[in-house]
């Protein structure tokens, strides 16, 4: 049998006494452990003795023990976290009252990471890479998404998919008729910006006839599809997240998988399909009021009359310019659509995971749809369109 001691000078200072025999080890804790005292026994010491002796079970009296705080649970919690990494059993049983359980609550309840925790800050690259996987799984998540829907509409298409026909008609409604108001609005006050804007430069050289043609095409080709489709991401793309978020929250959508219906083809592809079909005709809609907005400026302000200001609405814009504007709107429609109802789907199950759907949903719209309408312009460029 062997023992050793590790203390501070005098009594009651804190000690250990270790003693071993066979594969057993009796470790006795006295003393007074104190946080602010100068010398504590170290938890190291106390290991090398134990593996020293190879032993396979630890029991842990404290008869000799005087006042304890939070340095004797340290000593014991870096103890029991070595006899588990080793696979020694430990019997704290015959500690006050109290030791036990709290140690057991240190190993239940995570350790909270501060930041002085955590160390120097990681490097560039580091955080560089780790944006750059983050943003790879949501492109691949995204993808998926598509591929998703894509065959979701296969299967409506051959009579196989389940789908919500009131929820496409009811779609429908909140994407058209409902925001004829707000989409009127922005796109009369755009026009009307475009036109203002215009006539302070056209006007120092005897050519304000020239802002009709400018908020004409400008409308037609540019702003009218990107206002509407900001406008819905805003409206319609928050509310798509937020519905089928709160779906997901309250296990609607599991219940939708027990029932063997497809989430896809009962929730997202009427909502895709009714936003594609109303985009262009908000698109249309958006250019006529923009115009109406050019019109007030040239006619209050350059003193154009408003057959003039058609006419030469009229002569400046071509097919090519009508086209491309609603063809715009119909992607972007369904850019609204998708962003909505993949950030919805993969919502968390708890109530501020749907707002911050809601919200990334929106973002997310948004920069698709700036990308989007520059990638088609260069599209049109090359073909010369």
């Amino acid at each position: 049998m062997k023992s050793v001691v590790s203390a501070a000078e005098g009594a009651p200072a804190a000690f250990v006494r270790v003693s071993h025999q066979d594969t057993e080890a009796t470790i006795a804790l006295g003393g007074v452990w104190n946080l602010r005292g100068s010398v504590r026994p170290k938890p190291a010491m106390t290991i090398e003795e134990i593996q020293s002796a190879n032993v396979t079970r630890i029991h842990c009296v404290g008869d000799n023990l005087g006042y304890w705080d939070s340095s004797l649970l340290l000593f014991l919690s870096e103890l029991d976290t070595w006899c588990e990494s080793h696979q020694v059993a430990i019997d704290l049983d015959k500690l006050p009252v109290g030791v036990g359980s709290l140690i057991e609550l240190a190993k239940v309840v995570p350790e909270v990471k501060t930041k002085a925790a955590q160390g120097r800050r990681p490097s560039f690259l580091y955080r560089l890479g780790t944006w750059a996987i983050g943003h790879t799984h949501g492109l691949t998540a995204a993808s998926l998404f598509i591929g998703e829907c894509v065959l979701s509409f296969r299967r409506i298409a051959t009579g196989k998919g389940k789908v919500d026909w009131r929820l496409f008609w009811l779609t429908m409604e909140e994407c058209g008729a409902k925001a004829l108001p707000i989409v009127g609005l922005i796109s009369f006050l755009t026009g009307l910006i475009l036109a203002f804007v215009a006539s302070i430069q056209l006007r120092q050289f005897g050519a304000g006839i020239y802002v009709a043609n400018l908020v004409a095409v400008a409308m037609a080709r540019e702003m009218g599809g990107i206002m509407t489709g900001v406008i819905m991401a805003g409206r319609t793309g928050a509310a798509f997240a937020a519905q089928i978020g709160s779906m997901k929250v309250s296990e609607e959508i599991d219940a939708l998988d027990t029932l063997a219906i497809s989430p896809q083809d009962f929730l997202v592809s009427p909502r895709v399909a009714a936003l594609f079909l109303m985009m262009p005709l908000l698109g249309l809609y958006a250019d006529l009021m923009g115009i109406a907005g050019g019109a007030v400026v040239g006619f209050g302000i350059l003193h154009i009359s408003l057959v003039q200001y058609w006419n030469q609405t009229v002569g400046s814009m071509g097919l090519t310019d009508i086209i491309s504007g609603v063809a715009k709107c119909a992607v972007f429609g369904v850019i609204v659509a998708l962003t909505g109802c993949q950030r919805g789907m993969n919502c968390q199950n708890n109530a501020a995971a749907v707002g911050n759907a809601a919200t990334s949903a929106v973002v997310l719209a948004i920069t698709w749809i700036v990308a989007s309408d520059a990638i088609i312009d260069v599209i049109l460029e090359v073909l010369k369109l």
